[in-house]
């Protein structure tokens, strides 16, 4: 990951980063105005380049075993997580618009489905419905404004073809799935196999796009989706605003292939949630940041809220990371994550400049089983930070917390045992 002073001028903030509550004053930088270009939806070829503060919770009770499964898929819950720092709703159309394609077969499914995409974008939105079945997608599906992108469940997979390199994405890169400006969009109760186990991912642009690639988009809804065999970032949020993340899940399982293989990954972007997702960057050893909130340049990351995740960071990175650099990190809450067998739970880092990461709530998260035994391997920030409160967390068998002193940082009631 790669990153001038800003003036600053007093915003408030919200100690909990919900809409309608007590605020306070901390500092801001300036950042550049939205600079998306809006326009009609546009019709695509098929293969064209193409974290609340909880001010009384209780510290989290922690499993006696030595090690937390973390399961590939998610069950189907009662009630889905809820986007209470976003509001995101994604789409609100519903018609039903049916892809033709048929699955398990070896023909590419690319064009019939933007095809229906664009259908319904042209209608004003629609629901592009697809069976249980492996689609083939060779090109780079791209969503138009108000239409919803749904599956069955993880046993509808839209997997990357045998010529899914030999083409890229509107920026450069090889998503799958990527929202390129459009807003109102759902993606939801699908898998996204992007190949990368069989394909050779190393190619130019890589990082460029990501395999589920929410871009410069507003009220965006990633839901019961899962990914598996990436070979870039698994879902990520990149510039834009109000998005949410839910009950999805992400795993690395390659061996000496790749490096940088964030699970989840929110960049240059605010007013998100990130909330009972399953992450697995350690099934293979080519894993990186389990969850990123990371700053590109001079624009900043803020309003994020990370919540009642189950987190394995992988070889390269950490379960969480808040990298921070010309950009500003702040007001990012985390509430009630496990975060288990990672290099270290929580970790600040630095890229291309040290503008101070601030406004920062850890709360009755649950540190288990990393690597690092000693200061830091629960929660480690190694540089100045100002307004972090750390409180009612839990850690065991994962060293303690490193909170350097810092005008308004608060270290209180968190616990750490030997063993689990």
């Amino acid at each position: 990951m790669t990153n001038g002073k800003n003036a600053a001028v007093p915003m408030p903030l919200s100690p909990s980063g919900a809409k309608g509550s007590t605020s306070f004053t901390a500092a801001r930088p300036l950042r550049r105005e939205d600079r998306r270009k809006q326009g009609p939806p546009r019709l695509l070829s098929a293969v064209g380049p193409m974290l609340l503060l909880l001010t009384s919770m209780a510290p989290v009770a922690i499993p006696a075993a030595a090690a937390m499964p973390v399961r590939s898929s998610l069950p189907v819950a009662a009630a889905p997580s809820a986007c209470a720092q976003s509001g995101a709703t994604g789409s609100s159309s519903t018609s039903a618009y049916a892809v033709n394609a048929t699955p398990n077969d070896s023909i590419d499914d690319t064009a019939s489905i933007q095809g229906r995409i664009n259908a319904a974008g042209i209608a004003g939105g629609g629901v592009v419905k697809l069976a249980t079945g492996t689609y083939i997608i060779n090109g780079k599906l791209q969503m138009q404004n108000n239409v919803t992108l749904e599956g069955q469940g993880p046993g509808t997979i839209l997997k990357a073809g045998p010529s899914f390199t030999n083409n890229t994405g509107p920026a450069g890169g090889y998503p799958l799935v990527t929202t390129a400006g459009a807003d109102n969009t759902t993606l939801s109760h699908f898998t996204a196999d992007h190949s990368g186990d069989t394909l050779n991912g190393n190619v130019v642009g890589r990082l460029n796009e990501y395999v589920i690639d929410v871009r410069e988009s507003r009220n965006s809804l990633v839901q019961d989706v899962h990914t598996k065999n990436p070979f870039t970032y698994s879902i990520a949020f990149v510039g834009g605003s109000g998005w949410c993340v839910r009950d999805s899940s992400t795993q690395s399982a390659t061996n000496g292939k790749y490096v940088e293989l964030d699970g989840i990954h929110a960049m240059n972007t605010s007013d998100g949630d990130i909330v009972g997702n399953i992450v697995d960057q350690r099934k293979g050893t080519d894993g990186d940041d389990g969850i990123a909130v990371h700053t590109f340049g001079d624009e900043d990351v803020h309003d994020i809220r990370i919540a009642n995740n189950n987190v394995r960071g992988g070889r390269h990175g950490a379960g969480i990371d808040l990298a921070g650099g010309s950009g500003v990190v702040y007001n990012i809450n985390l509430t009630g994550n496990t975060v288990w067998g990672s290099p270290r739970g929580l970790h600040d880092a630095y890229y291309d400049g040290t503008e101070q990461i601030h406004h920062i709530q850890i709360v009755g998260n649950t540190f288990m089983n990393n690597d690092i035994k000693t200061t830091g391997g629960a929660v480690d920030f190694e540089r100045p930070v100002t307004y972090v409160t750390m409180t009612d967390n839990t850690a065991c068998n994962s060293g303690d917390y490193r909170l350097p002193p810092g005008t308004g940082n608060i270290n209180a009631r968190n616990t750490y045992t030997a063993l689990c």
